[in-house]
């Protein structure tokens, strides 16, 4: 059932058959009252009239009949009054309703010799009528009186009040009802009818929805209620979220370090093995490029040789490095004297392609908990990487202190690197320069030293048309945790 027709039938509904029902109590107890106060007046009238008029019917009476009945009409609506005989036949009589009552009823009157009292309806009229004997001063009964009085008052129309009442009543708790009914729909039923479909929507799926905090008081309590816990909600939500990426970083993070991890002991087992016929190699190459008669060409070639043997050697060692487990020793570095030396190293590689190279620092410039020397060989690689890039002219390095962690971003104008290739830049290996110019280990290392130091790297499309790289640092070794 509707709380609406609820408060009706268990509030409004009661309350109103209570004020009927006290209504029609008080007006048939008014009723009462004025039928027995006109009782009581007739009866009074009929007693005064019947001492003065025992006189008058004696037959040695010398007091006129008609005089003493005329004294009678003095009375407040005294409409007649008669007198009979103790046959019932009639004496004298003046006014209205003299045949209201039979001869049987009034010799009764004489037989009871007590005043008899009722109401009665003659020639459409309703009447109050009183019979009472009179009688001489020795008691001799000579004849009964009757007293009429027209019911023509209040009491005539209490039975139409007591009607106009109970419709008036009926009318006015109808629309009591009715304003009752509108007010419940307009101020408590429509605001919760909004609740609900803002709750609903949000069991659907929207979580964005919101109730409007207007309306009564306790609406606006019970909307912004629920708006905070909607938004309590989608705080949860934005925090499961962000853990979950985080777990799903973290995850990454850890198949990457154990794919390094097994590279690591593979370069070893790899590097022991190889070393020694590398050296030989280097070696024999060495001592063949020292004889005069070999030609400047095969010279030349041997020189090659041990160009290759020397990348080979370094490939080598560089997986080796990727692979084995660090112990970072930290300390307090000013990030622009690090930056100064990475641009020191790189340089040789800006100069000749007029690269311009520009640094935006905070003002004052913060300080890393790091390692100073991977620090610099971190920017020295992605400043060699971007330098080496075709058709670049600008290489952008900012940073920005958030809290307990340092951004650094590294970017440049160059033609960047393909969307598909994002997740892939940071794999062993990998490269997007010509085969022979790169051996795809240099952001490996980088990887590496930046998860060393607590931190993360990523890729971005740099807003100045080429590759950009975000990473970020603890200033801290509680933030680092």
């Amino acid at each position: 059932m509707r709380l609406r027709n609820l408060i009706i039938l268990t509030v409004i509904v009661p309350l109103f058959i209570i004020l009927v029902v006290f209504s029609l109590v008080a007006i048939k107890s008014l009723e009462d009252n004025v039928r027995s106060k006109l009782q009581t007046e007739v009866e009074i009238i009929t007693r005064t009239l019947s001492s003065s008029l025992s006189y008058a019917v004696t037959p040695d009476s010398s007091t006129p009949l008609e005089e003493a009945l005329q004294s009678a009409f003095s009375f407040h609506r005294i409409y007649g009054a008669y007198v009979f005989d103790t046959e019932g036949r009639d004496i004298y009589g003046l006014g209205l309703g003299k045949d209201i009552f039979s001869r049987e009823e009034i010799q009764q009157v004489i037989e009871r010799d007590d005043l008899y009292s009722n109401y009665r309806q003659h020639d459409g009229w309703n009447y109050y009528s009183a019979l009472t004997p009179l009688r001489s001063q020795d008691g001799t009964v000579y004849g009964v009186l009757q007293v009429n009085r027209l019911n023509t008052g209040i009491e005539n129309y209490t039975g139409f009040i007591s009607i106009v009442a109970v419709l008036v009543f009926v009318i006015g708790a109808a629309g009591i009802v009715f304003s009752i009914w509108w007010g419940f729909r307009r101020h408590i039923e429509r605001p919760l009818n909004r609740l609900l479909r803002v709750m609903q929507l949000v069991e659907d799926g929207d979580r964005s929805q919101r109730a409007a905090e207007d309306g009564p008081t306790e609406y606006r309590s019970l909307a912004s209620g629920l708006n905070g816990m909607l938004d309590a909600m989608a705080e949860k939500d934005s925090e499961i979220e962000d853990r979950q990426r985080r777990e799903i970083e973290l995850e990454k993070r850890l198949r990457k370090s154990k794919k390094l991890a097994e590279l690591g002991v593979l370069a070893a087992g790899v590097a022991h093995e190889i070393g020694a016929p590398l050296t030989v190699i280097n070696g024999q190459a060495q001592r063949l490029a020292r004889r005069d008669v070999i030609g400047d060409d095969e010279r030349a070639r041997l020189g090659r040789i041990r160009g290759e043997v020397e990348r080979i050697v370094e490939i080598v060692r560089q997986l080796m490095e990727l692979g084995r487990q660090h112990n970072v020793e930290k300390g307090k570095q000013a990030l622009d004297r690090l930056i100064m030396s990475a641009s020191d190293l790189v340089e040789e590689e800006l100069e000749p392609r007029n690269i311009c190279l520009d640094v935006e620092l905070p003002t004052p410039t913060p300080n890393l908990l790091a390692n100073g020397q991977q620090i610099v060989q971190v920017l020295t690689n992605l400043l060699r990487n971007a330098a080496q890039a075709p058709e670049v002219s600008r290489i952008r390095v900012r940073a920005q202190q958030q809290d307990h962690e340092l951004i650094l971003w590294v970017e440049d104008d160059g033609p960047g690197i393909p969307g598909g290739h994002h997740s892939k830049v940071f794999d062993p290996f990998f490269t997007t320069k010509p085969v022979g110019q790169g051996s795809g280990l240099g952001l490996s290392m980088v990887h590496r030293i930046i998860n060393d130091h607590g931190g993360t790297i990523g890729v971005f499309d740099s807003a100045l048309g080429g590759a950009g790289f975000e990473i970020t640092l603890p200033l801290s070794e509680t933030a680092s945790a």
